[in-house]
């Protein structure tokens, strides 16, 4: 879209200057806000659906309340980016959800109107409430109005409806609170229509407040016939308005009411602004107005990618997708065919999760528990003592609002729940609310838990056969971010997972055998005076899409089971004389040294190399994507690279057999550092002898919040990138 002049947004550098606009211009500012909104985050990307449905309600809010003195609380943040071009940011909008740019949500202090962050949803209405308690506490003159606007699906929360109760205590008190749904049909919704429109404008008048309260005081000392008069107004209302269950709160509801009629919306707050008490404004809103598309297909344009609006966002070409949620929604989909106990549990998440396809083969088995986290727990746990199979999708920062769920309804009870946690680790432009770094910290704690972190698509599949066939409480940790295909040549084929070919190597069968050679290379090396890159002793994980192959129902891991992507040469060839079949055993390589033939490289000479310079051993614990991240670099410093895959059991044998026989440890996971399970490891490694003991370095997520930025820009940030990690340890040894 080419750049717009806006004859009206253009002057407008605060909500100061929106109330000194005449009330006549507010459709054409209305339109202006829509024109901007839809021009920057078609280029930005984001989210778009629900700021396009709320701009008459945000355009009348700044219009009326003297804001940013009165305070407007949001609820699911999304919907608040008129908001932010109405406050000062219309200019730098183009930033937003960018490293260092405007925050993805409301953000407290960003500007004088944001008094609390908003990034997980059904919270407005008991900061506000506790905003209204605190203003009663100041002179009657200096007392600031309190609104929350509340939407998009967030009245669906527990968390609302517990501060609706806990406001109702306080309806004969001097407490003021307005509250207002932004009805877009994504929450409760009813038709708007002429009588309700009309009732809606006589019940927020003053002189209808006035005659209601007026009567109340008279009836007050008649408490029978008070009582019937109170009953009355409720059954006549309830008749005829969806307000009964906010009344009974004790909320003066008033609505529902057109809310993209600029000078209706305008008149009623108008009115509602002089009200004492609680109040309820139900505004009926259609998400995405104003831009066809978005009108029709609201879930869609709910969170947008770049794209032309005059095109709109083209359908994709059905590919596979390489997500890793996309391998959990093919699982799930998979393990329905044969089992109809199988439960899908998701809080609002159906799409996010990769749980389309899933609920629309098998609505019976599909549960969209609406944004209430603490409630998918407990419907999961009844599910479980019921006797079925309950498999629940819940982000990693929104499971942080169920953690008393993961406990007293999952992990307690010893309850065969399958808990996935969906975008484990950096996020990226949502910020900090959306981020998943601190679920590795708060659930390796609980006891009953088994944890697991895959390191690619495949190994989720095979995790989630595992986690299902335990019968026990299971978290399985992913990130948001791509992997390799889970299609080969003829995905109807079904075969055991992966099987690495075997590297052909020289023709060394028996270890002295072996021994000869290396003497040999040794030989070759002190005469050339140099030394060959490294070959690696495994072959490599990754997987291109030529290759790769459909991954069988019957895979599965035993617990504590790791994956051994390289190991150190001197290492091998200890544990190959000494023949330690336990520690071998332990790192997943074969024991047998007939066997030694697939992991050895055709030129033994920088092996040997490698054993003469005694160089100090390094050994790489990675948790999650980045053990195949980093194969290549480790491969080529010989470093041992483990994929760990067990955040719980952790392979604690392993460990300290690792501790005595290598002068450097390295854990990498993509969680919070303080509390996470590098922590652990290190407290293992502190249990070795002195004498023996590795020095160990923990590689995570910085103990601060992590802002937006795309996901690449973050980790870079976190010094996760392979760079940095392969530096962290080179200065750790120096």
């Amino acid at each position: 879209m080419e750049s717009v002049t806006y004859q009206l947004l253009d002057r407008i550098d605060g909500a100061a200057d929106v109330r000194a606009l005449p009330r006549e211009v507010l459709p054409e500012l209305c339109h202006e806000v829509r024109s901007c909104l839809i021009e920057t985050v078609s280029k930005t990307a984001g989210h778009l659906a629900s700021g396009l449905g709320v701009v008459e309600l945000t355009v009348a809010l700044h219009y009326v309340y003297n804001t940013p003195q009165d305070i407007l609380v949001w609820d699911v943040g999304h919907q608040a980016y008129p908001h932010k071009i109405l406050t000062g940011h219309r200019k730098e909008f183009a930033t937003i959800r960018q490293h260092g740019g405007l925050h993805a949500f409301i953000w407290r202090g960003e500007t004088p109107y944001d008094v609390l962050c908003t990034g997980h949803a059904s919270t407005s209405i008991g900061s506000a409430l506790g905003l209204a308690v605190a203003e009663r506490n100041k002179p009657e003159a200096q007392r600031r109005k309190v609104v929350a606007i509340i939407g998009d699906g967030a009245l669906s929360g527990g968390c609302a409806f517990e501060a609706l109760n806990h406001a109702g205590s306080f309806q004969d008190r001097d407490v003021d609170l307005t509250v207002i749904l932004n009805d877009n049909e994504m929450s409760i919704s009813e038709n708007v229509g002429g009588l309700a429109q009309g009732l809606a404008h006589i019940m927020a008048s003053p002189h209808y407040v006035k005659l209601v309260e007026g009567g109340k005081r008279i009836l007050s000392a008649l408490p029978t016939v008070r009582e019937l008069a109170l009953r009355a107004q409720e059954h006549a209302k309830g008749m005829i308005m969806p307000g009964t269950l906010f009344e009974e709160f004790g909320f003066n509801y008033i609505g529902p009411i057109d809310g993209h009629d600029i000078d209706r919306l305008v008149t009623i707050l108008q009115n509602v602004r002089k009200m004492k008490g609680l109040t309820f404004l139900h505004v009926v809103t259609t998400k995405g107005k104003g831009y066809a598309p978005a009108e029709q297909d609201p879930i869609c344009y709910h969170g947008v990618p770049t794209f032309n609006p005059h095109e709109g966002i083209a359908p994709h070409e059905a590919k596979e997708d390489l997500s890793f949620s996309g391998a959990f929604g093919r699982w799930m989909c998979d393990k329905a065919v044969t089992d109809r106990k199988l439960m899908a549990v998701t809080p609002a998440m159906r799409v996010g999760s990769g749980l389309s396809e899933f609920a629309a083969t098998y609505p019976h088995q599909f549960f969209d528990v609406a944004i209430a986290e603490q409630h998918a727990m407990v419907f999961a746990s009844g599910l479980a003592a019921g006797g079925m199979r309950p498999v629940v999708n819940i982000y990693s920062s929104f499971m942080q609002r169920a953690y008393d769920g993961l406990i007293h309804d999952m992990a307690i009870q010893n309850l065969p729940i399958v808990l996935c946690l969906d975008r484990g680790g950096l996020v990226g432009p949502d910020g900090p609310t959306h981020n998943g770094s601190f679920d590795i910290a708060y659930t390796r704690t609980v006891p009953n838990l088994v944890i697991m972190a895959p390191a690619s698509r495949h190994e989720l599949y095979t995790m989630l056969n595992t986690a299902y066939a335990l019968e026990r409480p299971v978290v399985v940790r992913y990130p948001r971010t791509n992997g390799e295909s889970m299609q080969g040549p003829d995905p109807s084929k079904s075969t055991s997972l992966l099987g690495r070919a075997a590297r052909v190597g020289p023709q060394v069968g028996r270890l002295s055998e072996l021994q000869d050679a290396l003497q040999a290379a040794k030989s070759a090396t002190a005469s050339a005076g140099s030394r060959a890159p490294l070959a690696s002793l495994m072959v490599s994980p990754q997987l291109s899409e030529a290759s790769a192959i459909k991954v069988s129902l019957e895979t599965k891991l035993e617990l504590g089971q790791v994956e051994t992507l390289h190991l150190n040469w001197a290492h091998f060839i200890e544990l190959m004389q000494a023949h330690d079949e336990a520690t071998l055993g332990r790192l997943g390589l074969p024991c047998d040294d007939t066997l030694l033939t697939p992991y050895l490289p055709h030129d033994l000479t920088p092996v040997a190399a490698a054993l003469q310079t005694k160089a100090p051993r390094v050994a790489v614990l990675a948790f999650g994507p980045m053990a195949h991240e980093l194969y290549e670099a480790c491969a080529a410093q010989d470093y041992t690279l483990i994929n760990m895959r067990f955040i719980k059991p952790l392979n604690e044998e392993l460990i300290a057999a690792l501790a005595g026989s290598y002068d450097l440890i390295v854990t990498v996971e993509e969680g919070a550092r303080l509390g996470g399970i590098g922590e652990h490891i290190s407290a293992l490694v502190a249990q070795t002898p002195a004498a023996q003991r590795a020095r160990v370095l923990n590689i995570g997520l910085h103990d601060a919040f992590i802002m937006e930025g795309t996901r690449a820009e973050l980790l870079a940030e976190q010094g996760l990138t392979v760079p940095d990690i392969m530096a962290a340890i080179a200065a750790e040894r120096a």
